[in-house]
């Protein structure tokens, strides 16, 4: 059954193929357009660097009036990131819009990686360090990154 969100998911999905943002890639899952896969690539020049998170988006039929729950499955220390892997960003939030495809979605996020909102943490710790002890906290991200490696 072709309903308007999936309609719109294909269509983000053909977007995504065809031009796909520097570092980052996603697919719906098991021929199921609801429920996708991503990748996003740390960043170049970042703490982040060389590291490939993954992440889960599920949508629901209100797409794109409502935005998808997006989550980390990888393992995360970042101020705007809950420990189990939720996103606090306003786009996924407050500031939805219907505008916003899946490419702007994980364009968000990875720009997040490297500019958190420590004002707004989800993990306080993560977000002490990143004002406190940039150093010790650019230690933690580089362990994370080198785990990535593995998971």
């Amino acid at each position: 059954m072709s309903t308007p969100a999936r309609k719109r998911l294909i269509r983000d999905f053909k977007k995504l193929q065809n031009d796909p943002p520097s570092g980052i890639s996603g697919a719906p899952c098991d021929n199921n357009i609801m429920q996708w896969n991503a990748v996003i690539f740390g960043p170049d020049d970042t703490p982040w660097e060389g590291g490939t998170f993954k992440l889960t988006l599920q949508f629901t039929e209100d797409y794109p009036n409502k935005p998808p729950v997006v989550k980390f499955v990888s393992r995360l220390f970042h101020p705007n990131v809950y420990n189990d892997g939720g996103i606090c960003l306003d786009i996924l939030q407050s500031n939805w819009s219907p505008i916003y495809d899946i490419s702007a979605v994980l364009t968000s996020i990875q720009s997040l990686l490297c500019d958190p909102n420590p004002n707004s943490p989800a993990n306080s710790e993560a977000a002490r360090l990143f004002q406190e002890n940039r150093r010790e906290y650019n230690k933690r991200v580089q362990q994370i990154v080198e785990d990535s490696w593995t998971a």
